[in-house]
């Protein structure tokens, strides 16, 4: 979905809109009203486009991200009671080029789930992985930027992704 601009979108009270992917152009305003519980996937809303969240507004901005953070916590719990520690500084996470997760809105969602819990004001440092297919017709690892691109060295979509589309806690400092 792309807002416009000009054409302000406003949803209604008590709307439950579930949008996949949202840019909200400059010029453009996006108006979330109170009790409204829509659930935007992945927003851009870049300098000179409005976005009005009122308070009590539960919009699910990086919903995906935010599940994954809450993953992350419970595997921190559990390894805690494992592992009898009970303090999380640092959290590093590998996280692949094609893993489609947005680091920004991850970071966003750490905090924000992690707040009172045993990894409360954790760091999360972020280590990125590269993408990486096997190229049949060139019988090659390639590097990839995303899903679905051609091979750089003969622009073939015969690619297998072999590395680079996980998330995987790497490393913890802990107390």
């Amino acid at each position: 979905m792309t807002n416009l601009p000009g054409a302000d979108l406003h949803l209604s009270e008590g709307c439950m809109a579930g949008i996949a992917s949202m840019t909200n152009l400059p010029g453009a305003d996006l108006h979330l009203p109170e009790g409204c519980m829509a659930g935007i996937a992945c927003m851009t809303n870049p300098p000179g486009a409005d976005l009005h969240l009122p308070e009590g507004c539960m919009a699910g901005i990086a919903m995906h991200e935010m599940s994954l953070c809450e993953s992350i916590l419970q595997v921190l719990e559990q390894q805690a009671e494992a592992q009898q520690y009970s303090k999380v500084k640092t959290v590093w996470l590998e996280i692949g080029a094609l893993a489609s997760v947005e680091t920004e809105a991850l970071r966003f969602s750490f905090d924000v789930v992690m707040q009172g819990s045993l990894a409360d004001h954790a760091q999360l440092e972020i280590i990125e992985v590269p993408g990486q297919a096997w190229c049949m017709p060139c019988s090659r690892n390639v590097v990839v930027q995303q899903l679905y691109d051609l091979c750089p060295h003969c622009g073939s979509h015969q690619l297998q992704v072999n590395s680079g589309d996980q998330m995987r806690i790497k490393e913890l400092e802990v107390e």
